[in-house]
């Protein structure tokens, strides 16, 4: 059997471990929201759990674990954080309420089958870069195009930790209650934080490209992408922020989606 399906395969068995012994706690305590710490943090399980099966040693093998980790760290703790700071997530009480009331579903039952074995396949198939990269012994040592992907990864890591932490000051501040976020890295894009994340993904993608089996890899930044612009983040945030903040709106009109840019002048919007 080739030695990429049965590390796909091991990684696979490995976020199920993670995901199930997750579930555990999260319905023991009535409370899902932690799985969105878990999405970040299970990818550097996985980042490590290829380097271990792979036998490490190469240049490429230890930035590629090296940058999921710090990537998996950063926003994992950032979300658990949220998670102690904020409470519950809305979306999954009334998810989670919803299925009980219209389906009769029980609490365990409904978190796994919507919450938890959703996000499963979908966190094994983003992280495929750090997986497929990690295979081949040759090239062992980064040539141009993984030096570009390790400086686009760092600056998507800097970048989005940037937006975070602005917006959390941001939120702290009580003057600013009711107001929209369009500051610091806000003022040039609706979701720096995406942004910076796409950066780090596509930057794996790019140093795993230099291998044969990497390039393959290309469907998980590809999927990233469409996740986070045209399915569950700036859809989803974006259609809760119009309810809640009226100039919002204007915000939209003023203000470029994705990829950072001067906002339009007033008169322009």
């Amino acid at each position: 059997m080739p030695e990429f399906v049965i590390v796909l395969a091991v990684n696979a068995v490995v976020i199920l471990g993670l995901f199930v012994l997750a579930w555990a706690i999260c319905v023991a305590q009535r409370d899902v929201t932690p799985v969105d710490s878990l999405w970040g943090l299970g990818m550097g399980v996985v980042a490590i759990s290829t380097f271990l099966q792979t036998g490490g040693g190469t240049s490429r093998r230890m930035i590629l674990t090296g940058l999921c980790v710090a990537w998996a760290v950063r926003l994992g703790g950032y979300m658990l954080w949220r998670w102690r700071d904020h409470g519950p997530d809305g979306r999954y009480v009334r998810m989670l309420d919803k299925a009980k009331a219209e389906r009769g579903w029980g609490y365990g039952y409904a978190a796994f089958r919507l919450v938890f074995m959703l996000q499963m396949p979908l966190l094994w198939l983003v992280c495929l870069p750090v997986q497929l990269g990690q295979i081949p012994d040759q090239p062992a040592q980064l040539g141009a195009l993984g030096i570009a992907g390790v400086v686009l990864a760092v600056f998507g890591l800097i970048f989005e930790s940037l937006a975070d932490w602005q917006l959390v000051r941001f939120k702290k501040d009580p003057a600013n209650a009711g107001q929209v976020m369009d500051r610091g890295l806000w003022r040039y894009t609706r979701h720096p934080n995406y942004f910076g994340d796409a950066c780090v993904w596509w930057g794996l993608w790019l140093v795993a490209a230099e291998t044969t089996l990497g390039l393959f890899a290309v469907i998980g930044p590809l999927y990233l992408v469409y996740t986070l612009t045209r399915w569950s983040g700036m859809p989803t945030v974006e259609g809760r922020m119009r309810r809640r903040k009226p100039a919002y709106e204007d915000y939209i009109r003023r203000t470029s989606p994705f990829f950072p840019w001067p906002p339009k002048p007033p008169e322009a919007a």
